[in-house]
């Protein structure tokens, strides 16, 4: 199952007709002696003196711009007792500076023809704004403002914090299946950030202080710490002029200190986790240990185990389709899913649903069963051909729109990998063999590396709510 970050709300609709530009407030900038990585012709990287990377890809199809800051900070970050800080921190952002009072925001850049929002994951927290090409030096005004000069009032973090708090009754407490990945992931890691949920637990979101959130955004919000990434009707140069007019003269924080991740010492055996919750569904969870792209000793493994997901659950002609959902009909629904782009290692995650008559146990027997069947026989050139065809049509895919192509960007520099690995992402699936999917499956889908959980149905009290879709990432 993909891992999706938590999304405050709805897009707003663009407007059709814009209105002027707001005035500059921004100081003159400093003489242009910022270092450039070597690129290619659509891509440009630079670094400002204040630390602030760019990342600028060309794609002169459409007069329109995707525009976005991402922040190294994210639930994976934060240590016990402030957990959800950083979501919390995403929603207070749009809450206000000295130079626009709360609300301005989003207003400024519906005014101007525009769409914006965040998210924040595991290992980021992201602003995007989608404007019209020339609007761009808006967006710039807007987030080198906020980077350093927000406002935090009693009132506006008393009301934030409730919004988040009924999100994460609505999004977990009240969602049997939500409430099932939450425990499974406190179970699957002891030591990683990935043990918690990036909404954070209630508790830790009740306890948090206006100080707290404070610290916090002093802390991490800075140029030294984020990347801007520019996607759209833009050259190089022109966006370089303008992140030296707007964010050259936001200081760098001196003091920033990040600590080396956790280390997840090696799990040596099964883990089982058992959640019982009103429900009309049983619900199965089975999570492996597995490498990210970044920090992979073999650079191949994370590829092939991509393809791997893809031959288990890549659509109607898949395996988990044709097996078990249509074949023996075990089950009413089943995924597989893999993430390369975390920072720290995570999980390959099988869930699902049984069907009518059938339990969790029957299912996680007809999932063991088709692992074994991974590790015992390499798949045939027709699955590999067909995987390596779905990934190059996705891609194509995403490449078609500005802004997916912004958030690969951003997600893989954000992580501590490049623009280029997103560029050779491609390439090195076509490379993956069917006898590196046969040795990643023997390698980390084995029961010493195995945490399972199940939902066990309680009687329902509204007999009109049901099990509710999964919204929110496994992790």
């Amino acid at each position: 199952m993909k891992k999706t970050p938590i999304f405050l709300s709805l897009i707003a609709t663009a407007a059709l007709s814009a209105c002027s530009h707001m005035p500059s407030t921004a100081a003159t900038p400093p003489p242009a002696s910022e270092a450039m990585e070597q690129g290619d012709a659509q891509t440009h990287v630079y670094h400002l003196d204040n630390g602030l990377k760019i990342v600028v890809r060309e794609d002169h199809r459409a007069p329109v711009v995707v525009s976005q800051v991402w922040y190294k900070v994210g639930s994976s970050y934060e240590p016990p007792g402030i957990t959800g800080i950083s979501h919390l921190l995403e929603h207070m952002m749009f809450n206000g500076t000295k130079n626009h009072p709360p609300g301005e925001f989003s207003k400024i850049i519906s005014a101007n023809g525009g769409r914006e929002n965040a998210f924040t994951g595991e290992d980021y927290t992201a602003y995007f704004q989608q404007i019209e090409r020339s609007r761009l030096k808006v967006s710039f005004e807007l987030e080198a403002d906020r980077m350093r000069n927000l406002i935090f009032t009693p009132e506006e973090f008393a009301k934030e914090r409730q919004v988040v708090m009924e999100e994460r009754r609505m999004r977990t407490d009240d969602n049997p299946n939500a409430l099932t990945q939450e425990q499974f992931s406190a179970a699957a890691f002891t030591n990683s950030g990935y043990q918690h949920p990036v909404i954070g637990w209630m508790n830790d979101i009740e306890a948090i202080t206006i100080d707290d959130l404070r610290n916090w955004y002093h802390r991490w919000y800075a140029p030294n710490n984020a990347t801007v990434v520019v996607v759209g009707d833009v050259t190089g140069p022109e966006v370089l002029k303008l992140a030296q007019q707007y964010f050259s003269p936001v200081p760098a924080n001196d003091a920033l200190n990040v600590r080396p991740p956790a280390v997840e010492p090696e799990q040596n055996g099964r883990r089982e986790v058992v959640v019982k919750a009103p429900a009309k569904l049983p619900y199965l969870l089975m999570g492996y240990k597995t490498p990210a792209l970044h920090g992979a000793k073999e650079a191949w493994e994370p590829y092939a185990l991509q393809v791997l997901a893809g031959i288990l659950d890549g659509g109607d002609s898949a395996r988990f389709a044709r097996d078990l959902v249509r074949g023996s009909q075990i089950a009413s629904q089943v995924d597989a899913g893999y993430d390369i782009s975390g920072r720290l290692p995570g999980l390959f995650v099988l869930d699902g649903t049984p069907n009518e008559g059938k339990s969790v146990t029957d299912l996680e027997r007809a999932l063991t069963d088709q692992v074994k069947a991974l590790q015992d026989q390499p798949i045939s050139d027709s699955e590999l051909d067909r995987v390596k065809a779905q990934v190059i049509a996705e891609d194509v895919y995403d490449r078609d729109s500005v802004f997916y192509q912004a958030m690969k960007l951003g997600m893989y520099e954000t992580v501590g990998l490049s623009w280029r690995d997103v560029d050779n992402y491609v390439d090195n699936i076509r490379k993956v063999t069917a006898e590196q999917v046969q040795a990643v499956a023997r390698k980390y889908l084995t029961e010493d590396h195995l945490t399972v959980a199940g939902l066990v149905p309680l009687p329902m009290t509204n007999p009109d709510r049901g099990a509710m879709p999964m919204t929110g990432p496994i992790r």
